[in-house]
């Protein structure tokens, strides 16, 4: 069996997590080649071969980092703000908002009817938004419109296709479908309905979603990708003696609404500004790549607040922080990698994991500069 793994990378990104529970996956956006899957911490699976003893068994199975997970591909997480993209796609080939739709992004929004507020990220709010610079700025309030003016059957309808509650179709048999949820699950689940304020904490990645880092980088993929969908795979090719047998996808490709629709730029483009516009949230990290970086990260919640209740890291036990995302594809003008990384319990702010998605990418693509040989000293 020869794997699509890049060794050296592989390597490198372990070297980088080691101490640390976080998941990272690269793939190559143009046919789904896994370059590097990392789920951190990790255990030799040599002594499973010849027979694990059971002490050494029951110390894996007893450890509360769960290194027995692979957190690739059966981590689940809410996606949060990195699902922002894909809701913005979702609501322009619907048309339920043009690139033109402009809202006022306050510091809360209230949802229709109701004296229920939703809190921005930003204390100060955004100002008046159009969808780009929603993106950009990660704007809660925009997204939390966006997902009450879809409606959950739509918005349902639209990311199952980019991937999300179901099966990635990766050549491995461990993978979990995680949860985008649907009036209908809701009630043959909790035996309640659906409510409206269910919809719009869907719209930001949070309530009941929950999806898989490969989920987040394979609806990636299908936006580089203008739509079409790519099962990301391990496999590279098979030989017996001198048979050689390359890989070939299981699955049928499919599309997401118009591969010619100019949106599918304007999200990328989008992207790439919260990575580079002075306004966007991941400027300072990522605008001085050479190569040029677009990205999307995501903070989701491990509880939930009280409407008036601020969030402290330093105030809470490590194990109830934040986990962290990144999510980012590289280089912008041709894109060789889709990355997805997660810091469970990361930090406070939604930047901790930035210098992390910089140091990998610099590593791929700013080859290293070879020492001058030591002169001799006369």
């Amino acid at each position: 069996l020869t794997l699509t793994l890049h060794l050296h990378l592989q390597q490198y990104v372990e070297s980088l997590l080691a101490g640390q529970r976080a998941a990272l996956l690269i793939e190559d956006p143009r046919d789904g080649s896994v370059l590097a899957m990392v789920s951190s911490p990790s255990y030799d699976p040599n002594p499973f071969v010849k027979g694990i003893s059971y002490q050494a068994y029951k110390k894996l199975l007893q450890d509360k980092d769960l290194p027995l997970i692979n957190r690739v591909t059966q981590g689940l997480y809410p996606p949060a703000s990195t699902v922002k993209p894909y809701m913005a796609m979702s609501a322009l080939l619907t048309h339920v908002i043009t690139p033109q739709s402009q809202f006022f992004g306050a510091p809360t929004w209230t949802l229709p009817g109701t004296d229920r507020r939703y809190r921005d990220w930003k204390k100060t709010g955004h100002g008046m938004l159009d969808v780009t610079r929603a993106i950009e700025e990660s704007a809660d309030t925009f997204f939390y419109q966006v997902a009450f003016m879809m409606g959950i059957d739509r918005i349902h309808t639209m990311l199952s296709q980019f991937g999300y509650g179901k099966s990635t179709g990766i050549d491995l048999n461990e993978e979990y479908n995680g949860l985008l949820p649907s009036r209908e699950w809701k009630q043959k689940v909790h035996k309640k309905a659906w409510y409206q304020g269910d919809t719009v904490s869907v719209g930001i990645g949070q309530g009941y979603w929950i999806a898989t880092p490969i989920q987040m980088v394979k609806a990636m993929v299908a936006l580089i990708n203008n739509g079409r969908v790519i099962a990301p795979h391990l496999l590279e090719k098979t030989q017996r003696g001198t048979l050689v047998e390359n890989y070939h996808p299981q699955q049928h490709e499919a599309q997401i609404g118009d591969p010619h629709s100019p949106y599918w730029s304007l999200v990328r483009h989008a992207m790439f500004g919260m990575a580079n516009a002075p306004n966007g949230t991941g400027y300072k990290y990522f605008h001085t790549a050479p190569y040029g970086i677009a990205a999307k990260s995501g903070t989701s919640q491990v509880f939930s607040l009280r409407q008036n209740q601020t969030y402290n890291a330093k105030m809470i036990p490590v194990r109830l922080r934040d986990h962290i995302f990144y999510t980012a594809f590289a280089p912008f003008n041709d894109p060789k990698v889709a990355v997805a990384l997660i810091l469970e319990n990361g930090g406070g702010e939604g930047v901790t994991a930035a210098p992390v998605m910089r140091d990998i990418l610099d590593h791929i693509f700013i080859p290293p500069v070879p020492e001058a040989p030591a002169q001799a000293t006369p």
